[in-house]
């Protein structure tokens, strides 16, 4: 019987190509089969081996080219057929990217598997919008959570007011849908409404915007220029730090 091949779960980081890892690029230039996520940036894409299949198992809200557990079969597929497939994730497999989920079921099912970690958007955006996440004279601690919580999950909802309490700051992923209700669970655990807020929409890439306020103002601020999704949502005392910082960031 032939051997399966193997599968790499691999972090396309936030968008920027230079930000990709060398591992992955050299993984995207040998591989037999890719299949890639929506978040993927075109240029990211364009590293990939012209030979290879190109599959798009893209999620983006209300739009899914594939349900999870079809991916995760495609994969398993896949992997009994061609010697190296890549599943390319944006940001980091294992940061809200369903990388441990899909582990776990090509584990199960006999297929080698490793992971290659990415530079997370929420670590990356940020920074290429000139806010550092932590900082001596603001910043000891940071809390990363998601602002959109699936279906069937292990517990029901995000402990905002634990978070709200217990960190400095805070970066939420896939915010924008719900900050209204985030914004005030956190007021009611007694943040600040002076509290600075700043939002990264296609963090580290040309299209990069910024929209930033306070805990009281950025809901209205958000209706107001229509700030949609993908964007990071970053709260503390350093995005007070974009003001001298932004400057400096990255050429795109």
């Amino acid at each position: 019987m032939e051997q399966p091949g193997k599968v790499y779960l691999v972090g396309a980081g936030p968008g920027d190509p230079g930000l990709m890892t060398l591992k992955g690029k050299t993984l995207l230039e040998c591989a037999d089969v890719v299949i890639y996520d929506a978040l993927v940036s075109s240029q990211v894409l364009a590293m990939i081996n012209p030979q290879a299949e190109q599959i798009n198992a893209g999620k983006r809200k209300g739009m899914h080219s594939l349900l999870q557990e079809d991916t995760t079969q495609l994969l398993i597929s896949k992997a009994r057929e061609a010697a190296i497939v890549v599943r390319l994730k944006g940001g980091d497999p294992f940061i809200f990217g369903r990388g441990g989920e899909e582990m776990e079921e090509l584990v199960a099912a006999g297929i080698s598997v490793e992971v290659v970690p990415g530079i997370t958007s929420g670590v990356a955006a940020p920074a290429y919008a000139g806010i550092p996440l932590t900082h001596r004279n603001h910043s000891s601690s940071v809390t990363f959570v998601t602002g959109h919580e699936g279906a069937g999950k292990y517990r029901p909802a995000v402990n905002w007011r634990a978070i709200a309490q217990g960190s400095e700051t805070i970066v939420i992923y896939m915010g924008i849908h719900n900050l209204p209700s985030i914004i005030e669970q956190l007021s009611q655990a007694g943040l600040s409404p002076q509290t600075p807020v700043a939002l990264v929409r296609w963090g580290t890439r040309p299209e990069q915007e910024e929209l930033r306020g306070t805990l009281e103002t950025i809901v209205q601020k958000v209706d107001e220029a229509k700030f949609l999704a993908p964007a990071i949502v970053v709260i503390g005392s350093v995005v007070s730090l974009h003001e001298t910082l932004s400057n400096c960031r990255p050429q795109f």
